[in-house]
């Protein structure tokens, strides 16, 4: 079985990239081939600052790494690097129907949102189908937020499939119901966009002021409280196993607890679980010469598996002759 997944690096990591898709393709080192890029292409969309682009692209290799992945049990790359994904998106397009990208709702949340309508941003599904294809992969891990993207990379690949014959596997989206949309500081998905997120590898005293942000409701602190509806637990409950989640909710129950002493139990939490990883991070990004030499390995590796795809899909579009 192939996983493939990537991460922008348009800003700092949050707790939401973490639980979201991060830790998840980590652990799938253990379990298929894993396929691991940072979308460098895709954060050009929202990030135009060449010099900040470049820094970010490093410090998401390095977040990647420092939190676990191996390079030598899988395949991890930066998508520029495999510039064959440009060309497949080309010939993508051409399969690709208006209809199709005009009912994709993260283009019109975008917009809505403020972000300057292009190209760039209304095709992003077609890029994202190629970085799926060009791999043949099988399951792709994804919030529920981009389900429709893997849900385009299909109906473009049915599409291919009975022109060319069968070159693509339909992908999969994979999602954990329990994590698939983070909730951030104000209950909302946790994201840089809404500027609610809990990020990592912050100094103590930065972490601590953001969770002490975490929007509460008004209860009393004698009253019971419910975890269902209370921010600080959705987020918290990430960290604790089912005991644990159990003994917090009889904490809410019984009544008597601020939201305060959640917070900060949930400060101290974050801050012991990524420690080990800061620390790592930190000796990763000091070693630029070795990064760079992880990442171009990674890529030969990619194109390896892209130019064979290529080779197929170029004979069957007339490019090869």
């Amino acid at each position: 079985m192939r996983i493939l997944s990537g991460i922008q690096p348009s800003g700092s990591l949050h707790l939401g990239n973490y639980f979201g898709m991060m830790k998840k393709m980590i652990d799938y080192q253990q379990e298929g081939e894993l396929f691991c890029f940072i979308a460098n292409y895709h954060a050009m969309t929202s990030l135009a600052d060449g010099k900040a682009l470049a820094k970010g692209t490093l410090e998401a290799a390095a977040n990647f790494l420092a939190l676990g992945l191996d390079p030598e049990k899988s395949t991890f790359w930066v998508q520029s690097d495999v510039q064959e994904v440009q060309e497949l998106t080309w010939i993508l397009s051409n399969f690709t129907p208006m209809g199709l990208l005009e009912r994709c709702h993260s283009y019109k949340d975008k917009v809505t949102r403020g972000i300057a309508a292009n190209h760039g941003l209304f095709a992003y599904p077609v890029l994202m189908a190629a970085d799926i294809l060009m791999f043949n992969s099988d399951k792709v891990p994804v919030g529920k937020d981009q389900k429709q993207h893997v849900e385009v990379t299909r109906d473009i690949a049915i599409k291919i499939n009975n022109h060319y014959g069968e070159i693509f596997t339909l992908p999969e989206p994979d999602i954990d119901d329990d994590v698939a949309t983070v909730p951030g500081l104000d209950g909302q998905k946790m994201s840089k966009s809404y500027g609610n997120t809990i990020d990592l590898f912050l100094p103590e005293n930065q972490l601590r002021k953001q969770i002490m942000r975490i929007v509460t409701d008004t209860t009393p602190v004698e009253d019971p409280k419910d975890p269902d509806n209370c921010n600080v637990f959705q987020i918290y409950r990430l960290f604790l196993n089912q005991e644990e989640q159990t003994a917090l909710r009889a904490r809410y129950a019984a009544g008597g607890l601020s939201y305060g002493e959640v917070k900060q139990e949930l400060f101290e939490t974050v801050r012991t679980y990524f420690t080990p990883f800061t620390e790592r991070r930190t000796a990763i990004l000091e070693d630029k010469e070795t990064l760079h030499k992880t990442l171009e390995m990674g890529a030969q590796k990619a194109r390896y598996a892209a130019a064979k795809v290529m080779r197929k899909v170029r004979k069957k579009a007339g490019l090869a002759y």
